[in-house]
């Protein structure tokens, strides 16, 4: 009851304020009906105006599939690809790129070949480490790759193809972010395979893929960061994975249309289809990752390139190329070969005899390669780079120009930076496990430098280009 002498508010006429507010708390509740109406109703005249197949949103009739599965599969892409990009970068800067196109293989790179630092000789299993990680990582990560591919496939054929410009935007940003990830995949994997189909060079086509890939990829972390953790956040991991084909329901509708709006009985659970997925990557992961381990385990990298069985004896570990592939003769490293070295004073020559007749030095360093595999530490014996610099006349040599009896082509030639020169244990080695070099493994000469990209180790070594 209201108090004497005061009217109740029931019989109290509205004010003003009153009387305008109500229409408004009216248009409040009405607007977003409407528009939900309206966005059902566009959906319903784009779906019966689509044509028949994939573009139709009833096409796609998985009920695993929507926004959690999703998430979960791009978690693990979220701290994959990053790790990489990374190691992707520092086998670019191990190349020390600035040395020179001899080095680069990614002409008018302009901003995108930055350089932060001179690739360092310690640890010596520096590079084995950054590239074994890369390619291994790489090839782990497909399972996961494809099912991410999977999981969003409806947004690949939504129907119209452009609504509006915005869309225009974020369809062109897909298009690069998938096309980006299955070609630096497939390049990649190619390259380890040793299976050069590519239209022009691996190195350029690779290095400018991951550039554009990168940068679609960053661009979709951040529209998508805030849907996915939303999403992860709205199942509970463990129940969902301890949830069978019977229990599984499908995911209700979702603004990415992932979710299918007509799902059918589910033939596998969720749980089901991420185990599938790590099963894979475990596999993948058990048959390459002796390649880069080495030793014993090569033996399980069945998916390792080439060579897997090198022969035996102190020269049976692995090597890239051949001497017959690449053009190497015995007459080119016969009786007739010569180092040259060139430096400040005049150019000096000797022979192999002449240079086991200098004191030697031993070094113990394996042998690692871009395509992913490496070797366990050689005991290598030969002279030290810093020595040759000193008999050439420039003892601080800043760089020095490797050339070998190879034929003209990509690594026949090499520069190294000063530190690399200076490092005591990098050699022009002569003798490999007690034993002269065999042809496959550079004799009569060849360079071997701690942590170096097995590529710049070049074999059959005929002349040395001391610079300041």
């Amino acid at each position: 009851m209201s108090g004497r002498g005061q009217p109740s508010s029931a019989g109290r006429p509205e004010g003003p304020e009153e009387s305008r507010a109500a229409p408004r708390r009216h248009r409040r509740r009405i607007v977003p009906a409407l528009s939900v109406r309206a966005g059902a109703v566009g959906r319903r005249i784009r779906s019966a105006l689509a044509p028949p197949g994939p573009v139709r949103p009833d096409f796609w009739r998985s009920p695993i599939r929507g926004p959690w599965l999703t998430s979960v599969f791009g978690l693990v892409l979220l701290f994959g690809i990053p790790v990489m990009f990374v190691t992707g970068v520092l086998s670019y800067a191990a190349y020390n790129p600035d040395l020179g196109p001899i080095n680069d293989q990614t002409p008018d790179k302009g901003l995108l070949g930055f350089y932060l630092f001179d690739w360092p000789t310690r640890p010596q299993w520096l590079y084995r480490l950054t590239q074994g990680v890369h390619v291994t990582l790489g090839v782990v990560l497909v399972p996961v790759v494809l099912a991410k591919l999977w999981s969003v496939i409806p947004k690949l054929f939504t129907w119209p193809p452009l609504r509006s410009v915005a869309h225009a935007l974020e369809r062109l940003s897909l298009l690069l972010l998938v096309g980006g990830v299955i070609f630096e995949f497939v390049t990649g994997i190619f390259n380890v395979q040793l299976f050069y189909v590519f239209p022009g060079s691996f190195y350029t086509l690779h290095f400018y893929g991951a550039w554009v890939f990168i940068a679609a990829f960053v661009v979709h972390v951040s529209l998508k960061l805030r849907r996915m953790t939303r999403a992860l956040l709205s199942r509970d991991p463990f129940r969902e994975l301890r949830t069978g084909v019977s229990g599984t329901r499908p995911e209700p509708p979702d603004p990415d249309g992932l979710a299918p709006v007509a799902p059918s009985a589910p033939t596998m659970s969720r749980r089901g289809a991420v185990g599938m997925v790590g099963a894979g990557s475990l596999l993948l992961l058990v048959v390459t990752a002796g390649q880069s381990i080495g030793g014993r385990l090569r033996d399980t990298a069945l998916l390792a390139p080439h060579n897997r069985d090198p022969g035996s004896g102190p020269n049976g570990f692995q090597i890239n190329k051949t001497a017959a592939s690449v053009g190497v003769t015995p007459e080119l490293v016969g009786p007739a070969w010569r180092l040259e070295l060139h430096g400040s004073g005049r150019p000096l020559a000797f022979t192999r005899e002449q240079l086991l007749a200098m004191p030697r030095y031993a070094a113990a360093l394996p042998i690692a390669c871009v395509e992913g595999w490496s070797t366990t530490d050689q005991h290598w014996e030969g002279l030290r780079l810093a020595d040759l610099a000193a008999l050439s006349g420039v003892r601080t040599a800043a760089s020095v120009l490797v050339e070998s009896v190879q034929p003209p082509g990509p690594y026949s030639s090499v520069m190294l930076r000063g530190n690399q020169i200076h490092d005591p244990r990098a050699l022009l080695a002569l003798r490999v496990n007690g034993v002269d070099l065999s042809m496959d493994h550079g004799f009569p000469a060849r360079v071997i430098v701690p942590a170096n990209p097995g590529v710049n180790n070049t074999k059959w070594v005929h002349r040395l280009t001391f610079r300041t």
